[in-house]
């Protein structure tokens, strides 16, 4: 069994002195020097320790004077006692997402755990007012799926915020490129060289792609496409590669009929995920075509779209959802309980294969 850091034993010390009043409320605790000394630990060992009981409310620091005994600590008790995570998703309710949830609250009820949602519907200004909903609340620990992960993000001093007060913060499905945090994913560069491979090998060598240009995932399964079409030895039209955001998905559509009505048209697709794929397939219908008699089709995430038509039923890269949320509500407990590891946590890719694709 791995022994906590010695920041938070050191924490823990402090805390037990203060609330058995061996450190009086509004006295100077000592100083950095003379808990070094004590401890005999490094500098920023005790600086992490301190850190935290500032964060908790057991001590207030004052510029110039040093660090006091405070009792702020006895206004932040977490109901029940129980330790609180927050966590920070794009969506709640849509799509894969209560699988994820589902899965980190079966994970987090294990610990007795309590857990805070919030939804940024992937938008940077919701995105930052949760981010300060979660700071103000006073989380112990913070589970997030970033907002428009592949474009420059304005919220990013919120997060290095929590990182100075020593907040475990994991990033789920994707992670920003500035900040160095871990990551609990699906291998999206992979996946989507298993999609695009599952293609190949059933003999189709003019592949488009439908992706989301504002979110990492899509761009690293364009990766993934790319990758595989190079490695077989075949190139592919930048116009066959549609792109789409969040603000521009409902209109998709619009991009996808000029291209099935073009003289130069793929023999089949790599989706950016279920969702997608299905609004593909109506399309192709609307077009007087079919799935896979004239388009074989493979999607991302395997969810409960690639079940829902009643013929053609996708196949698709598997996304491991409820694992992969108990997988961060496990890393973030660790986190909490002092076994921090920077460790990433990317998960390898399937292939469901159903009748969404056929041999040219």
């Amino acid at each position: 069994m791995n022994k906590p850091a010695k920041y938070i034993v050191i924490k823990n010390d402090i805390k037990k002195a203060i609330e058995k009043e061996d450190y009086v409320l509004g006295t100077k605790i000592p100083s950095e020097a003379e808990l070094r000394a004590k401890y005999q630990v490094s500098r920023h060992t005790i600086r992490q320790a301190i850190a935290e009981l500032v964060n908790d409310g057991y001590l207030l620091k004052q510029q110039g004077s040093g660090t006091f005994v405070s009792d702020q600590y006895k206004t932040q008790i977490k109901p029940n006692g129980k330790k609180k995570i927050g966590v920070i998703t794009t969506y709640l309710s849509d799509y894969i997402f209560p699988s994820i949830i589902r899965g980190i609250e079966e994970e987090l009820s294990k610990h007795d755990y309590s857990l805070m949602l919030s939804s940024t519907r992937n938008n940077v200004n919701n995105e930052r007012s949760n981010l300060e909903n979660m700071i103000a609340q006073n989380v112990d620990g913070l589970i997030v799926e970033p907002t428009k992960s592949n474009l420059m993000n304005p919220n990013l001093n919120y997060y290095l915020s929590l990182a100075e007060k020593h907040t475990p913060l994991v990033m789920l499905n994707a992670g920003y490129d500035e900040l160095d945090l871990p990551v609990i994913a699906l291998d999206d560069i992979k996946a989507g060289m298993l999609a695009t491979n599952h293609l190949i090998e059933l003999g189709h060598t003019k592949i488009g792609m439908i992706i989301k240009a504002d979110d990492l995932q899509g761009k690293n399964r364009l990766k993934g496409y790319i990758k595989a079409l190079q490695q077989a030895g075949l190139s592919f039209n930048s116009e066959h590669i549609l792109r789409y955001d969040t603000e521009s998905k409902p209109f998709i559509s619009d991009k996808i009929r000029p291209l099935l009505n073009s003289d130069d048209i793929p023999t089949a697709f790599v989706a950016y995920n279920d969702e997608i794929a299905v609004t593909l397939i109506h399309d192709i219908h609307a077009a007087g075509k079919s799935c896979p008699d004239d388009f074989s089709i493979v999607s991302h995430d395997n969810s409960f779209y690639s079940t829902l038509l009643p013929t053609v039923k996708l196949t698709s890269v598997n996304h491991p959802k409820e694992e992969l949320g108990r997988a961060a509500a496990k890393w973030i407990v660790d986190a909490v309980e002092g076994k921090k590891s920077n460790k990433s946590i990317i998960f390898e890719p399937e292939l469901v294969v159903r009748n969404s694709t056929k041999h040219l």
